[in-house]
């Protein structure tokens, strides 16, 4: 039954959120713990409620770029070192015809082809120019091009890192405008909890690992990692005074 145009947009929206499921899952990740060792740092140091607003909002805001630049930084470093060495092989092709096709028959025989078979495999590939070039890329360089979108890639992380790492800020906001939570630090703890657990959650579906293992991980480390922010924070408040 053909699809309606609403659900093509809906389908590949769902797509383009997969496809960039790993960013959104590592960013978030990072911005849930972090601003929660920010956060838990800042409550064993006794610090007011205002100044762990703003120590949680330079870490989300600044870290949380700081994650995004560098992710972009990285696919771009990767999309143009492939585009330079996809140039070299270009050429290579170009100038040294019979020795790139003798490096293909070379590749495929090592894969178990051989007589009159791996002489129809080699002429079909040598046949598209560009099927050359990226059998080659694939076959003698290892490298595979990322279709991902650099600056994509970026903002996802971003996004991710600010939306997740609001979880651990949000008690305090709240209570800061209203002032009717008793416990801030236990209400961020829970609600912290359950942003690990979902991040796990996802993680886990990414890298294709059991769930609750993957859940259980992220747990422990935000747990460990805003446990030692506490006693740290307790620590150098206890020698400052």
């Amino acid at each position: 039954m053909p699809r309606n145009p609403e659900q093509l947009q809906h389908t590949s929206l769902y797509s383009r959120f997969q496809e960039y499921l790993g960013e959104f899952v590592y960013g978030g990740m990072d911005g849930c713990v972090t601003t929660f060792a920010v956060v838990a740092g800042s409550v064993g140091a006794e610090l007011s409620s205002s100044v762990i607003i703003i120590l949680g909002f330079a870490n989300l805001l600044a870290d949380g770029f700081s994650m995004s630049v560098g992710a972009y930084l990285s696919t771009r470093s990767e999309y143009d070192s492939y585009e330079k060495f996809k140039r070299t092989e270009n050429l290579e092709i170009k100038n040294k015809p019979k020795e790139e096709v003798q490096e293909i028959r070379e590749i495929y025989r090592s894969k178990g082809f051989e007589g009159e078979l791996l002489e129809q495999v080699v002429a079909v590939i040598v046949k598209d120019k560009d099927r050359w070039v990226d059998d080659m890329m694939k076959n003698e360089l290892g490298l595979i091009k990322n279709h991902k979108s650099p600056l994509a890639i970026g903002t996802v992380t971003y996004i991710s890192f600010l939306l997740i790492g609001m979880i651990p800020l949000s008690v305090y906001i709240w209570d800061f405008f209203t002032s009717s939570i008793s416990e801030p630090f236990l209400w961020t703890s829970v609600f912290t909890s359950v942003g690990f657990l979902v991040i796990g959650f996802l993680k886990s579906y990414v890298n294709r690992m059991n769930k609750i293992r993957g859940m259980l991980e992220t747990f422990a480390l935000g747990t460990i990692a805003a446990g030692v922010s506490y006693f740290v924070g307790d620590i150098l408040e206890g020698l400052i005074k």
